[in-house]
């Protein structure tokens, strides 16, 4: 009998656990006594996905008298597999904790304490505070660049969250943000994964995870840089011990040792912000040693490509740029066209100006010798790895935060992307490069555009240049024209015609030169013009860096709107240690929501699986879902709204008549909004290839249409199926896009569309069927695009060019009438990646002696230098790297009030090397003052040998670590790292540099 342990527990009466046990002489009227009041018997089941890190474990959970009794790992979920983390398992203490606010509650301007409210009060409160912002901050035109544009917006809202809430719920926080002209918007992936969707789409035309957790298995060699895999995902380590079970090596990278090396085959240790001059020296050696693989990279990339001559770097700095302005005009990074507009290539791979030859060149400059004395790493160790690297395929590249939060965080993961596709490891099986998400919908947040720059789907935002229909179809191509007027259906409904652009002009408009992010609503609360904040699930006074401006935006403000299920340091940042609330004349408005187990809805991975979470227990006293929150806070905004005859009013009308969520079906009716419809019929879609231009059909989000596929509701999906034994498992739930599990797996076909690799194939082209066909979906735009046609030999299909880049070259490819098709996207801060310092570094740049080429040229820091001074090594000697651990998560605010979690790390601390622990006089448990130019912090020491001094252009240079994950809310309360940390910008997206700043150590 095989009895998987959900069956073994679920058996009735314990009856086979007694017979089982009969055979060792218990007494078996008692054991099944016993059974009769075995605690599951009689309870309701059900299934959800985890709360924490974005692995997507699926959960079961038991609820009896409507509480939950018991929570445990899904078997049949083939990320997790019955298995469950520390926090996964721990939260089944939150639907029963006594530390839940579970009331509506005010504190007045001034006041030192909450009072309880009604919710007919709280939403009334809250849609009052909006209204007000809006139209006292309401800006019509603008002065930008010395012309005044229509930019109907307002800029005195700030909406932030999303990463912690379903997907439906995600859908209608954009849709009234935007329909209320905010463009302060912004989720937790602005301080985690921001860095990664323009690194990945200007290499592969998409910005996510590009295999499933079950591809894992197939990968000969798994590179682990930039995360501790086996604390901050768990689940994923799990998978990659059964690629280890089946002889995989195993690479980590990092600036400690931590559990994730004491698994791996290899560890090397580097420098915090010098990844790029170690994968330099890789991308250098494969180059020089023909390592590559050159049958993949002339079918599948930009390879031989010929760029234009006057491209060229000197210095540190690209051709283009502007020193005052610190950006870069791309026209010099493009390709030698040929006269049909595309570009030019050579036979040779190494010709004059071709990519390869550039790259040749470009990072030639990358010996051992010279990335040792940058990352501190001993030449013959990056030697080492290189030839490992180099002679295993195929590899899959694992990351997270430590690659992603740096002012080089693009560039970072543009490194793995160049790697990746010279070695052939993308769009094959065990190949790769794993985004590794933190939070449990930040993967969706992102997804429907919970940030500035976005509309749901990656679609880019109009800005001043792009303020039109024909002016942003011109910069952002036809093909994303139609995944926008599909949405502008879905919010419009039949307002939106041809004849008025489908509602374009009712979106506001940003002005491109100015920090729409976190940072600069924080900054701009503080030069008084952001009013009123709206949060929901976000505690951004631990979570984001140089913390401190968080608390004085928020003293500025007039109302701050908190939606979570615990009152954290975000929502009662008035009652602040040290401060006088009655200093602080914002009014908080906190409305209680319940926990994940006691909603339904949808929620997406880092795989980008979008899975089904159903109801629990009921919602713990009077907290409620955040979908029906959210209709309560519409709803009374709608009707604030609906006398006026305002211009500026029309797009909330115009929002109002979509939003027709029945109150029992909410959750179904926004999803298969999301999915989208075919106008004339009604009938669901079945696929993104159904989505027309001409305003027949519509779909909230593009990249999601299928999941409710000809009404049949696939994220519910739990098949065991997996044909090939490839660990894509199609039946299981529903990935974007088109239920694609593995994306551009088109590239491990040749020519002709037969897999290089026959023994682990996982599409093909069927000749006698005349279809594409395999385990996976294809990833081709038709099923029936024959190989040799363009739609059948566009391995990389979402860039312009129809195959990757190596180097992200600025072109638009364009359509028969001259009109832009499709622009590939070019990070703004460089082609190819190119080494800078860390804003704050203990050194000199040893690539460039230019000053600007110290740090990244195009990063602006200081923005407001009376608040962001730069540390320098003499007063602030030693670097300080902060991440998460196995026990706490992000902000704290759930993991900080389960008591057991608190039990197996009960405060924060400062990880140090023995030998700095000597230089100090310091021991394991001294009390030690960290300090940085932005703030201190007392916190103990721990003293460990797992970051070892390293030698930096000559000097010995010591890292510190320490977690992140406290405040002064909940039950474990410590100072937070975050009040150290600084705010300096990566360019592309405005992520912070979480993982390299200076501070000094002093025993307290």
């Amino acid at each position: 009998m095989d009895l998987s342990r959900r069956d073994f527990l679920k058996a009735t009466g314990l009856s086979g656990l007694a017979v089982a046990l009969s055979g060792l002489g218990l007494n078996m009227a008692k054991v099944q006594a016993a059974a009769k009041e075995f605690k599951l018997k009689g309870a309701r089941e059900f299934t959800s996905i985890c709360h924490f890190c974005a692995c997507g474990c699926g959960v079961i959970g038991y609820v009896k008298d409507e509480k939950l009794i018991n929570l445990e790992g899904a078997v049949d979920s083939p990320i997790n597999r019955g298995a469950l983390c520390s926090k996964g398992l721990g939260y089944g203490q939150i639907p029963n904790s006594d530390q839940r606010a579970t009331k509506p509650l005010y504190r007045a301007p001034g006041s030192d304490h909450w009072e309880e409210i009604s919710w007919e009060e709280a939403i009334d409160r809250s849609a009052r505070a909006l209204k007000k912002a809006r139209d006292e901050g309401w800006k019509q035109t603008e002065v930008i660049d010395g012309k005044t544009v229509d930019v109907h917006r307002t800029d005195a809202i700030g909406f932030v969250g999303g990463s912690q809430i379903n997907n439906e719920e995600c859908y209608q926080n954009i849709k009234m943000a935007r329909a209320l002209g905010v463009i302060y918007i912004d989720n937790q992936t602005r301080v985690c994964h921001a860095t990664t969707p323009p690194a990945m789409n200007a290499a592969f035309g998409r910005g996510a995870m590009t295999n499933p957790w079950g591809d894992l298995k197939n990968s000969k060699l798994i590179w682990i840089e930039g995360s501790n895999l086996a604390e901050c995902h768990p689940m994923g380590l799990k998978n990659v011990m059964k690629a280890k079970e089946n002889g995989a090596t195993i690479v980590h990278v990092d600036i400690r040792y931590t559990r994730t090396s004491k698994i791996a085959d290899h560890f090397f240790q580097l420098r915090p912000g010098t990844d790029i001059a170690f994968l330099g020296a890789l991308i250098n050696y494969i180059i020089t040693n023909k390592k590559y693989n050159e049958d993949y990279i002339r079918r599948n990339t930009n390879a031989c490509c010929i760029l234009r001559d006057d491209y060229k770097l000197e210095d540190g700095i690209f051709s283009g740029y502007d020193p005052e302005n610190r950006t870069y005009n791309m026209e010099t990074w493009g390709y030698a066209l040929g006269p049909d507009g595309k570009p030019q290539k050579a036979q040779d791979l190494f010709a004059p100006n071709t990519v390869m030859s550039r790259l040749k060149e470009h990072y030639s400059r990358y010996t051992p010798e010279q990335a040792s004395a940058i990352t501190g790493m001993p030449a013959e160790d990056i030697q080492k790895a290189a030839e490992i690297f180099s002679s295993h395929s195929p590899t899959v590249m694992m990351y997270a935060l430590g690659m992603t939060q740096h002012t080089i965080g693009v560039q970072n993961i543009r490194c793995f992307t160049i790697l990746q596709l010279l070695m052939g490891n993308i769009g094959v099986p065990g190949g790769g490069v794993d985004a590794m998400r933190g939070q449990p919908n930040v993967q969706a947040s992102t997804d429907f555009g919970i940030m500035y720059q976005y509309f749901p789907g990656y679609i880019a935002y109009p800005t001043e240049k792009t303020n039109t229909m024909e002016s942003w179809t011109k910069v952002s191509g036809t093909q994303n024209r139609r995944w926008l007027i599909n949405m502008l259906k879905a919010w419009f409904g039949d307002y939106a015609t041809a004849e008025n652009d489908y509602g374009f002009g009712l979106i506001g408009v940003r002005n491109s030169h100015h920090n729409d992010s976190i940072y600069g609503m924080f900054e701009d609360a503080y030069r008084g013009t952001v009013k009123c904040l709206y949060l929901c699930g976000q505690n951004p006074h631990v979570t984001n860096a140089n913390a401190g401006m968080v608390h004085d935006g928020m003293c500025k403000m007039d109302t701050v709107i908190a939606q979570d299920i615990f009152i954290n340091e975000t929502a009662e940042f008035w009652n602040r240690p040290g401060d006088n609330p009655k200093d602080i004349q914002t009014e908080v408005i906190f409305l209680p929501a319940c926990s994940y187990l006691e909603r339904r809805g949808t929620i997406t991975n880092s795989m980008r699986l979008i899975q089904w979470r159903m109801e629990g227990p009921k919602p713990l006293g009077d907290s409620k879902p955040d979908y029906e929150i959210n209709n309560l806070l519409w709803r009374r905004i709608a009707e604030l709204y609906k006398d006026s005859t305002d211009p500026k009013d029309a797009i909330i009308k115009r929002i109002d008549a979509t939003w027709n969520y029945s109150d029992d079906q909410t959750v179904e009716d926004i999803l298969k909004e999301i999915n989208g419809r075919d106008l004339a019929t009604g009938r669901l879609l079945a696929g993104i290839g159904e989505l027309k231009d001409d305003g027949s059909t519509s779909a909230g989000m593009w990249i999601y249409t299928g999941v409710y596929g000809n009404g049949e509701h696939l994220a519910q999906r739990r098949g065991q199926e997996d044909e090939g034994d490839m660990g894509i498992y199609p039946k299981f739930a529903f990935a974007w896009p088109d239920n694609i599990r593995m994306i551009y797996n088109r590239a491990s076909c040749d020519e002709n569309g037969q897999p290089v690799d026959p023994a682990h194939k996982i599409v093909w082209w069927d000749a006698a069927e005349n279809r594409w066909k395999g385990y996976d979906r294809p990833d081709v735009g038709s099923l029936t695009a024959a190989p040799g046609t363009p739609g059948g030999n566009s391995p990389f299909r979402m860039t312009g060019e129809g195959y990757a880049r190596l180097f992200a070259a600025d072109y638009a490819d364009h359509n028969p009438d001259g009109t832009t098709r499709l622009h590939s996207y070019t990070p703004v801060d460089g082609p190819v990646p190119e080494f800078y310092e860390p804003v704050e570094s203990p050194t000199k740049n040893a690539l460039h002696q230019n000053e600007r080429a110290q740090f990244n040229p195009c990063v602006i820091y200081p923005r407001m230098p009376e608040r962001q001074r730069i540390g320098t090594p003499d007063e602030f000697p030693y670097v300080l790297c902060s991440s998460g651990i196995a026990e706490h998560w992000c902000g704290g605010t759930v993991t900080r009030n389960i008591p057991w979690l608190n039990e197996l790390v009960k405060e924060p601390f400062v990880e140090m090397s023995t030998q700095l622990a000597g230089k100090l006089g310091v021991k394991a448990g001294d009390k030690v003052k960290v300090s940085s130019a932005r703030s201190e912090v007392v916190v103990k020491a721990m003293v460990t040998d797992r970051a070892k001094p390293l030698t930096v252009n000559g000097a010995e240079t010591h890292t510190v670590w320490m977690p992140y994950s406290w405040g002064f809310k909940g039950l474990s309360k410590g100072p937070s790292t975050n009040y150290l940390t600084i705010d300096a910008l990566d360019p592309n997206v405005n992520e912070q540099e979480f993982k390299a700043c200076l501070v000094n150590i002093q025993k307290a």
